[in-house]
């Protein structure tokens, strides 16, 4: 069984992160730092949306889940064939890891469903 933090740890590690953000910050490109805003504030918010929902609606957010990973794939298919090595290859992981997990999200859905059937 694996102990909490202490409150003392839990600070420490939020003023270890907050330091690496602005040192990042600080040496990244100014045009960086909007998107670093916006992954950041996209983590906390995902955090408390998954980590707060009520269990009976788990099903609706794999739904939504499975729409943003099917924007994922179309974004990554209008980039593959464009521009460099790196371009094409960061597409193609993102086509592959957003299309396991849209059909895992599937699968998953129509186990959850199955649970439903009569028969």
């Amino acid at each position: 069984v694996r102990k909490p933090l202490t409150a003392g740890r839990r600070f420490g590690g939020v003023a270890l992160a907050a330091l690496l953000l602005f040192l990042a910050a600080g040496f990244a490109p100014a045009a960086l730092l909007p998107h670093l805003t916006v992954f950041v504030l996209a983590i906390v918010i995902g955090y408390y949306v998954i980590g707060h929902v009520h269990h009976a609606l788990h099903t609706p957010l794999m739904s939504v889940t499975n729409a943003i990973s099917g924007i994922i794939v179309v974004g990554a298919l209008l980039q593959i064939g464009h521009g460099s090595t790196v371009v094409t290859v960061l597409s193609a992981v993102a086509i592959l890891l957003a299309s396991i997990n849209v059909f895992g999200g599937f699968a998953v859905t129509r186990r959850m469903l199955a649970m439903f059937n009569r028969s």
